[in-house]
């Protein structure tokens, strides 16, 4: 215990220095080294071997910020490393995931200040990750002191060492080349009787000056020097860097934004995700039989999940996705219905295949939060619909009551906030920006995403004029009653969202509510069940015929897979 008290001492004092100047930008232009107390810090990382569970092996996690972000890891400042999401991939039952990454560490300073505890407690049957090499950079012997041996003024894998004054210490330190770190991270675990697995660097949101829409990928020659250290030493080695860079190609700069934070190199939670499924992804496809055991711990997530077991050969998918107007109880006549149940009654089955994949309760956010739209996005192909209405739950609590409200308004914007329920932090969006991640996530995979509106509400007003000019109240004393539109908040946001990206928008809210305007507030009361927002079995039959008319009206290419009468 002295011993690990001593290093979160040290860890404390050097952070504390760290963060205490400007000067500690480094010269990629980040400074993600944060003074935190012993205590947190202690919190941050566990304790090696803590989460063995009886004989079965641990895999232990070495890295820098982009496996856990500063010392805490915990994105208060938006940003988390892939160490954090890891252990979703794997099942522990068979094998306990730590993370003992340090944000701000280099191959030398994690070997020299935070190793020993780790590899003391690595045994045999056990794996190590290696993710090293951001922070080996700058002056060898400045008061930072993180770089490693360059004898010939480039990274270099030969062993060589030389002696400096180290002025954190203020002691003589030899200080040996990257490929002599990495080569004692690996022969200090093998004598343990566990395995190393090199891994290339996470990529940057950086694209080749000369090749529009490439993803940089040697990273200052990490790439083959990792690669060369591998086949030297016989030690696997995962092309994070590659399986990752490929992945945001595809995406393109729009989404590859937003899977950092704050910075070209710090991921945001969907790019560690991402980081963590390619880092799974790049061990279920390595054939070399040092980690065959370990291909065996991966669960079923490392599988993307779809929801497109319905598909027929040569028919389009029409996936909706929204809240409880969409989908409900849809089973006794006189209960809740969404109106996806009905989507039969407008889509021709013999045209396309209609799927139902709106969720009761959800929001833009938790939709997107909850996975949900992640097995929509896996399952599209190209000429696949997605309808996309969302409203009713967006608004409320951000980080209270049910946490799952967004920022209001059309426009990109995002904040870190502290969730009162787990005291974890999130960096929650707006409105707009969901809509748009669905969208551009639906034109990567070639398929049309449209816009829907989201339903009426059973709430009547009296006023004068046209009834799309109101918005709730409306403070006229006489005249004729109205049903509510939220044209001012909601539609107008998804408006403008269609019109910014490009594709259509299906005014449901408007096309419904001129229905029910017509029939009159009386009649309309058996469109709804129970409360002022869910349908009757009548109401979603009648919000599915909007829908077929709102595409129809404008001519989508979409309305070719309508019934001929609906």
């Amino acid at each position: 215990m002295k011993k690990l008290l001593s290093l979160l001492v040290f860890s404390f004092l050097f952070f504390t220095v760290h963060a205490q100047s400007d000067i500690w930008l480094d010269i990629n232009g980040v400074r993600d080294l944060t003074a935190d107390s012993i205590s947190i810090l202690k919190q941050a990382r566990p304790i090696p071997g803590s989460s063995r569970q009886g004989d079965n092996p641990v895999l232990f996690l070495v890295g820098n910020s982009t496996m856990r972000t500063g010392t805490l890891g915990n994105g208060n400042n938006g940003q988390w490393g892939w160490g954090y999401y890891a252990h979703e991939y794997f099942d522990e039952n068979k094998i306990t995931v730590e993370n003992h990454a340090l944000g701000g560490t280099s191959p030398r300073t994690f070997y020299d200040s935070f190793w020993k505890p780790v590899i003391e407690a690595v045994r045999q049957g056990d794996y190590v990750f290696l993710e090293l090499g951001h922070n080996d950079n700058g002056p060898i012997d400045s008061i930072r002191a993180r770089s490693s041996y360059r004898p010939h003024g480039r990274l270099e894998i030969a062993e060589d060492s030389t002696i400096i004054h180290n002025k954190i210490t203020n002691k003589k330190e030899t200080v040996y080349t990257f490929g002599g770190y990495i080569r004692r991270f690996i022969s200090e675990i093998r004598a343990k009787g566990a395995t190393p697995i090199l891994f290339t660097l996470t990529p940057r949101n950086a694209y080749e000056a000369d090749a529009p829409g490439k993803i940089q990928r040697k990273l200052a020659d990490f790439t083959p020097a990792i690669f060369a250290i591998g086949e030297e030493t016989g030690t696997p080695v995962i092309d994070l860097n590659d399986i990752s860079a490929t992945k945001l190609e595809k995406y393109g700069p729009w989404k590859t934004d937003y899977h950092f934070y704050l910075d070209k190199i710090h991921t945001s939670a969907y790019g560690a995700r991402m980081n963590a499924q390619s880092a799974a992804e790049g061990i279920l496809a390595c054939d070399d039989s040092q980690v065959a055991f370990l291909k065996s711990c991966l669960n079923d997530r490392v599988h993307p999940k779809r929801c497109d077991q319905k598909r027929k050969q040569g028919l389009p998918m029409v996936f909706l996705c929204g809240d409880s107007t969409g989908k409900n109880e849809d089973k006794n006549p006189d209960g809740m219905w969404g109106w996806g149940s009905q989507g039969y009654t407008v889509f021709d089955s013999t045209k396309c295949v209609f799927q139902n994949q709106a969720r009761a309760g959800r929001s833009t956010r938790t939709f997107v939060d909850e996975g949900l739209w992640e097995v929509v996005y896996n399952s599209l192909e190209p000429g696949d619909y997605v309808l996309i209405q969302f409203g009713h739950n967006d608004i409320g609590g951000i980080k209270d009551g049910k946490e799952r409200g967004v920022i209001a308004t059309a426009k990109d914007s995002s904040h870190v906030y502290r969730l009162e329920s787990t005291g974890q932090f999130q960096v929650v969006y707006s409105y707009g920006w969901y809509l748009k991640k669905m969208i551009q996530d639906t034109l990567e995979k070639g398929a049309t995403p449209i816009l829907l509106s989201l339903t009426p509400r059973n709430e009547w007003h009296v006023g004068d004029g046209h009834p799309r000019g109101f918005i709730y109240p409306v403070k006229e004393k006489k005249g004729k009653m109205y049903i509510e539109r939220r044209n001012e908040t909601y539609g107008s946001w998804c408006r403008s969202v269609a019109k910014e990206t490009g594709v259509l928008f299906v005014d449901v809210h408007n096309i419904t509510a001129d229905a029910l305007d017509k029939m009159g507030q009386k009649k309309a009361a058996s469109y709804f069940n129970r409360d002022h927002t869910h349908l009757s079995l009548i109401g979603a039959q009648l919000n599915a015929k909007s829908v077929g008319k709102g595409l129809r009206d404008a001519e989508s290419p979409a309305a070719a897979l309508l019934r001929k009468k609906f």
